[in-house]
């Protein structure tokens, strides 16, 4: 289990930058996203676990949300998010990714699978 750097000065800096240069997609969803807008759950933008940011996190459902764009076919920075991705479900965070394309043209099959999800993780026991 990591222990809670989510506040450490080098990332909280560049989790606001971060948020201020948000790409086209990461504004679509979050445009979605925010203020509690599907099925009352509270999204997070750019927040950290240990030393790794996800694009959007929900604290309630323990679920990160991925969106990746061209630069996720390059094999360091495709290297780096399947390491990002084994220390998130070692620490029984679910992750979704999903391709920009997918935000831009589907971003309502992206709501839906967030509820769908929510729905599992009430049902079960």
């Amino acid at each position: 289990m990591y222990r809670d750097k989510s506040n450490i000065k080098p990332l909280k800096i560049y989790r606001k930058a971060l948020r201020n240069h948000s790409t086209a997609a990461e504004a679509i969803l979050w445009r979605c996203l925010k203020h509690s807008q599907v099925g009352g759950l509270k999204f997070r933008r750019q927040h950290s676990i240990g030393n790794y940011i996800m694009d959007f996190y929900c604290p309630s459902l323990k679920l990160a949300i991925e969106l990746d764009g061209n630069i996720h076919n390059d094999r360091a920075v495709h290297e780096y998010d399947e390491a990002r991705t084994r220390f998130l479900k070692e620490n029984k965070i679910t992750v979704m990714r999903f391709d920009n394309e997918h935000v831009y043209h589907y971003s309502g099959h992206i709501i839906e699978t967030i509820l769908a999800f929510q729905q599992h993780k009430t049902e079960k026991p």
